[in-house]
């Protein structure tokens, strides 16, 4: 739930031209005193205010007033920003001729001439319950508590001029001969979801008929009589498909009947046309007793479905009838159904259907005929037995007065099956959950959360050749809602003698809605749990799925939060209306009988990115600072009761009196007789009601006053309490003669807490040398490999048998196949002995051949030499060799030597 930024802003608050949407009629001040003896209105559903984009139809007596809200809210803040500055006392007062001078400028009186508010004419004789908006919003249903009428809404150009008169719109009288005072009021009327360019309605009674209009403007009759009549009580005690289910024409008085109790409707639903299997084309009703019922399919003679409905249908038909038709265990009841489910989707696949452009631009949709087989009347469904009800449960909390139902979502899933386009659907339709949840709502304002886990699926009464076949069958299951979550939204000390919730859907998503009650206005949230439940349903993984869905029902449900709490004595509340506009904000509107009720949330800035998708250019903003969070809490606006602002009843009953029968008594003396204290009587009645409600109101502002001093008080203490951080952050908290300057103070800081961080070096690195102290790590495997080679170098130059410790040889030790360093050396040293031998033998041989030729001939062995080249090769050779080897035993006796001092 989004926080509550604002409440009623200025622009809907006196004397601003948005507050005249909400006024009482003027006529109501003037009524006579006989009026206060009147029959009191019978209580109802009061939805009195209908949206179109930014426009809203606001209801007030028998007066329809039109407002634009975003031209209301420009036109305030541009008057605001162009009115001269003055002192705040002096605006205040200067605020109520704001409008004055400007409808004076126009010409017009009242300052009823702003633009963005209109008046609408009516025709209605009676005070307007309910507004209710079609589908394409060109239609505007007014309801009476008898009487319903259809205005055809005009154009917003033509609403936005200056003129200050009424608008005259073409109205239509709905059903003039059904819907009048004599017969049974009028609980809902619902615009059919599958209607063609949203111009079907149907009417719900209270006496539980059901009718279908289609309206045509060409075609006046299509308002006067319905295309499709249904009464409940018959076909409740329906058996076949031939009986006449229509509703009567008779006007006459009609016998006592127990359906008049347990069949009495007090409200009615349909889900929205996204919803998925047969939920868009089911109509829900909820009855005073307690009772749910569901009608399906409802259907008019013309319907548009959407482009998925039809092939999901025909698949789960389909599926139906493979699983069923070979199973012995499927009774014949349920064999008749499934064949009769086929002929119908059958009908439906063998049409041709006729494409019709929409209104608007919005392209064109396909138009079907309703199938005439089974038949056109579906059975009806229930009651609906309540699985896990409460079992101690009150009277007055079986009473149910609005029901508000959430089809499933569509299963693309097995639809798209071999297919290679996606379908494109809405966000919202993609997610959540593959079962219908029905909300119900009793008087006292409790809350039942419940789920249909079976389905409601169309259903027919047999034809009449198979009702032997049926009655032999075993009897069909009782249909049953499983009832997940109860809670309450009133307490027992808020409740009133004409309370009457009401539900109202969210804008931002399905699975959440508004409950208006006498109390206030509670925001409920499905989606804590609801998104949950869908993933254990379409887990394959049946391991530990009861554990998980026990969690799910014991753990956190839904989520509820009263956004609104009314003030004891007002006026009832109307139904909430949801607003998410880019330029209004995100925003509940109510109002009571004089006055709005707004409460503005924080939007998300992703709720208000246009999508690039759908504009051609996207111009991406500079970035602007971020408003500084407020530390004040919201209040809501505190409205005076109504009793202060109306005049006394004294004078107009005085004038009663001097017109009637009693004007001598007015004229003598007073005398003790019963026409003198009939008229102290009566003159004491009127006199001692409006001082209770005088005391009362004054009692309440008092209270409020009262109040104010110690909200303010709270203020004053947060306003102290910031500003001593401020303080506390700038230095001004600090008392000396030669202040410090900003760049000093922050400079301070800076050196105290590199300071700080150089003595915290100084413990780490302390801590660390001690640690190293005290305790002693093992050797790491890099250590040993390199221990393990130096022994391996010291026993190739020491020999095998040296004297050494060895570690256990690892993969790392010295590879296979190459000399071992010694043996290089000995060889070395063998070859040098040889030499050494060999050049001796030479010296010693070339001595005697030099003694001997000096007195005896030379021998005749032949004079042996041994090139100068090459014997200087072997010798630089020898040499190399003795280089490289002594360079080696150097470098390893270096490192031996540094090993032992380390």
């Amino acid at each position: 739930m989004p926080r509550i930024k604002s409440y009623a802003p200025g622009w809907l608050n006196q004397p601003s031209p948005g507050h005249k949407l909400f006024e009482a009629p003027v006529d109501d001040g003037k009524l006579p005193a006989a009026l206060a003896y009147a029959k009191q209105s019978k209580p109802g559903l009061r939805r009195t205010i209908a949206r179109r984009g930014t426009e809203i139809f606001v209801a007030a007596g028998k007066q329809i007033r039109w407002g634009d809200l975003a031209q209301l809210k420009e036109g305030w803040e541009s008057r605001r920003a162009g009115s001269a500055p003055r002192s705040r006392r002096q605006e205040s007062e200067a605020s109520f001729e704001i409008y004055d001078e400007e409808a004076g400028r126009n010409g017009q009186a009242g300052g009823a001439s702003v633009g963005g508010y209109r008046t609408l004419k009516t025709p209605v004789a009676d005070d307007i319950r309910q507004l209710v908006m079609s589908p394409n919003q060109d239609y505007l249903a007014v309801l009476t508590s008898h009487t319903v009428h259809i205005c055809l809404l005009p154009d917003s150009s033509h609403l936005h001029s200056r003129d200050s008169t009424p608008f005259k719109s073409k109205f239509f009288t709905l059903g003039p001969t059904t819907h009048v005072t004599s017969r049974s009021p009028v609980v809902s009327a619902i615009w059919h979801p599958l209607g063609v360019s949203g111009t079907c309605i149907v009417t719900v009674t209270e006496d539980a008929v059901v009718r279908v209009f289609e309206l045509s403007p060409m075609d006046h009759w299509s308002f006067d009589s319905p295309t499709l009549s249904i009464d409940l009580k018959k076909l409740a005690d329906g058996t076949s498909l031939d009986q006449d289910f229509g509703a009567s024409t008779s006007t006459t008085n009609k016998a006592f009947s127990p359906d008049m109790f347990d069949m009495e409707v007090a409200a009615a639903c349909m889900p929205d046309r996204g919803s998925g299997g047969w939920s868009s084309m089911t109509l829900w009703l909820a009855m005073v007793g307690g009772d749910v019922y569901a009608l399906c399919p409802l259907l008019p003679l013309r319907w548009s479905p959407p482009p998925t409905l039809i092939p999901s249908l025909s698949i789960s038909v389909v599926q139906n009838i493979a699983a069923i038709e070979d199973d012995p265990e499927v009774s014949p009841g349920a064999k008749i159904l499934a064949q009769q489910q086929l002929e119908w989707i059958s009908e439906l696949d063998n049409q041709e259907p006729k494409v019709v452009e929409n209104a608007f631009d919005e392209g064109s949709s396909d138009v079907y005929v309703r199938p005439f087989r089974p038949g056109t009347v579906p059975r009806l469904q229930g009651p609906f037995q309540l699985d896990l009800n409460p079992d101690d449960e009150q009277d007055d909390e079986v009473e149910l007065k609005d029901i508000h139902v959430i089809g499933q979502r569509i299963n693309t899933t097995d639809l798209m099956l071999g297919e290679e386009d996606e379908v494109e659907l809405d966000e919202m339709d993609q997610e959540g959950l593959s079962l219908s949840v029905v909300c119900l709502l009793s008087t006292t304002g409790q809350v039942k959360i419940c789920l249909d886990l079976e389905g409601v699926q169309a259903q027919w009464l047999p034809p009449r050749d198979r009702i032997k076949a049926r009655r032999l069958a075993l009897p069909a299951p009782t249909p049953s809602l499983l009832t997940f979550q109860t809670f309450d939204t009133v307490k027992p000390g808020e409740l009133t003698a004409d309370s009457w919730p009401m539900f109202s859907e969210d804008i931002t998503s399905r699975y959440a809605f508004y409950v208006t009650h006498s109390a206030g206005i509670t925001h409920v949230s499905l989606a804590p749990w609801v998104f949950r439940l869908e993933r254990e349903l379409e887990s394959e993984s049946a391991a530990g799925a009861e554990f998980r869905i026990e969690l799910l029902v014991k753990g956190q449900g839904c989520e509820r939060d009263r956004i609104y709490t009314q003030q004891p004595g007002q006026n009832a509340l109307v139904a909430a209306t949801a607003f998410r506009d880019p330029d209004l904000g995100h925003f509940v509107l109510s109002a009571t009988n004089n006055d709005p009720i707004a409460l503005f949330f924080d939007t998300p800035e992703a709720l208000l990115t246009p999508d690039a998708a759908e504009s051609p250019e996207v111009l991406v903003a500079p970035d602007e600072p971020r408003e500084p969070q407020p530390i004040w809490d919201p209040r809501p606006l505190f409205h005076p009761s109504d009793r202060l602002g109306k005049g006394s009843s004294i004078p107009a009953w005085y004038e009663h009196v001097k017109t009637g029968r009693r004007r001598p008594i007015l004229q003598q003396e007073i005398r003790l007789s019963v026409a003198s204290l009939e008229l102290f009587t009566e003159g004491h009645q009127i006199v001692s009601s409006e001082v209770f409600e005088l005391n009362n109101a004054v009692a309440e502002l008092f209270r409020k006053c009262e109040a104010l001093h110690s909200e303010l008080r709270l203020q004053v203490i947060k306003a102290n309490t910031v500003k001593r951080r401020v303080d506390e952050v700038t230095g001004a908290d600090e008392d000396e003669d030669d202040p410090i300057s900003y760049d000093m103070m922050v400079k301070n800081r800076l050196d105290q807490a590199q300071r700080k961080q150089e003595q915290l070096n100084k413990r780490m690195e302390s801590v660390k040398r001690m640690m190293g102290r005290t305790t002693s790590r093992g050797l790491s495997d890099k250590e040993k490999a390199w221990i393990e080679e130096v022994q391996t170098m010291e026993r190739n130059l020491l020999g095998p048998d040296a004297e050494a410790e060895v570690l256990p040889a690892t993969p790392g030790g010295a590879a296979k196949g190459t000399k071992e360093i010694w043996k290089r050396v000995e060889e070395i040293k063998k070859l040098k002995e040889s030499l050494v031998a060999q050049a001796e033998q030479l010296q010693r041989r070339n001595g005697g051949e030099s003694g001997s030729n000096t007195g005896a001939a030379s021998p005749s062995t032949p004079n042996l030499k041994i090139p100068a080249e090459i014997r200087k090769a072997k010798v630089a050779q020898v040499m190399n060799l003795l280089d490289r080897e002594t360079a080696l035993v150097d470098a390893v006796k270096s490192r031996l030597e540094r090993l032992t001092v380390g």
